[in-house]
């Protein structure tokens, strides 16, 4: 099991300049993590489906520094200079210093883009960072070719952690754990691990993603996180985080579509739950969201067409089916959904392998 201290790179050689690039996907979770720990550690383990199609592609040009002062690089998004992303950049790298000490060695142009809008209102952190911190691994793959895969691998998502909590859950595998978990091997609070007991009946699972609303939300996760604190029931939504992984786990082995459901419904609706009863206590649902959670569970009931729902902290919805029953599920979407969407749209998505090297 690889600890913190692994994760510390000594020894490395050095390149005069390099160019690296690739892609990375959002995820959504099943069971949600809320509240987390110093250090971007999680107040309880998670599990998510990667996405495929909404990704973040980053390319990284290296040229080595006269003089290693301090951290030096340029930004681009969309191919233009993004100077509101500097700081968050400027943050990674001083958390990541320790374990990337060649990193005031070089000058960096990072060049990224998104493959969903910007402001579609689909978090794009988990996959910018993901995406940043797959090529600073091939930075140090390439000054230190020892480093075997795995390493590559885990090390990448325990950088991508510290850029932005969920970013660990984008870099390998369709489903991913993360958080230490008593049933799960290899699962840890530093880094995400893949989970490969998945039934055929998940295999291509299907993600329509509503846009209810695509403004910046009034209440960012960061500040919901640190209101797990001294959130009257914390301790309560922990240990039931670890039990809903438990249950999952298993029916994500024996593709019990039903079970599954109510799990993932229920972890959506627990996370909102802790926002409204936090102190201060805030909303981010809209109507339309509920709206939209009604016209589901009627459709449901109706067809028997096994289709659910789950949120981030958002009011967006993300409708997950098998892909079996695409073609009832998107005619369903337009007769009756789409119309809760700001501008009608909706982006259609599935389930993932993770990071992809394009360069």
């Amino acid at each position: 099991m690889l600890a913190e201290k692994d994760f510390i790179a000594t020894s490395y050689n050095t390149i005069d300049s390099a160019s690296f690039e690739w892609s990375a996907p959002s995820n959504i979770a099943l069971v949600k993590y809320w509240g987390k720990k110093e250090n971007q550690i999680p107040a309880n383990p998670s599990i998510s489906f990667t996405l495929n199609n909404c990704k973040t592609i980053t390319k990284l040009d290296v040229v080595k520094k006269s003089e290693n002062s301090s951290f030096s690089f340029d930004l681009l998004f969309e191919g233009k200079p993004k100077e509101d992303f500097k700081p968050k950049i400027q943050k990674f790298f001083e958390r990541i210093e320790k374990y990337c000490p060649f990193l005031k060695e070089y000058h960096f142009k990072i060049d990224t883009q998104n493959t969903f809008p910007h402001s579609s209102g689909i978090a794009s952190s988990a996959s910018g960072m993901a995406a940043l911190a797959m090529n600073i691994m091939s930075l140090e793959k390439a000054i230190n070719p020892a480093i075997s895969d795995d390493y590559f691998y885990s090390k990448a998502s325990f950088l991508a952690r510290l850029g932005s909590g969920s970013a660990c859950r984008s870099i390998k595998g369709e489903v991913v754990v993360w958080g230490n978990h008593v049933q799960i091997n290899g699962s840890s609070d530093l880094f995400g691990v893949e989970f490969s007991e998945i039934h055929s009946n998940f295999k291509n699972y299907q993600d329509t993603i509503l846009l209810v609303d695509k403004g910046e939300k009034q209440v960012s996760s960061t500040v919901g996180h640190d209101l797990m604190h001294n959130h009257p029931y914390a301790e309560r939504r922990f240990a039931q985080a670890h039990e809903n992984l438990s249950q999952i786990k298993t029916l994500l082995s024996s593709g019990n579509v039903e079970e599954f459901i109510k799990i993932v419904e229920s972890e959506a609706l627990t996370l909102h739950a802790m926002m409204m009863t936090s102190m201060p206590y805030f909303i981010l649902m809209k109507p339309n969201t509920l709206e939209i959670i009604n016209k589901i569970w009627k459709f449901r009931d109706e067809t028997q067409i096994p289709v659910c729902f789950t949120l981030d902290a958002g009011a967006n919805v993300h409708v997950l089916y098998p892909e079996n029953v695409k073609e009832n599920v998107l005619q369903f979407i337009q007769d009756e959904l789409v119309g809760y969407c700001q501008n009608g749209q909706y982006i259609c998505d599935q389930i993932g392998n993770g990071a992809n090297q394009l360069k």
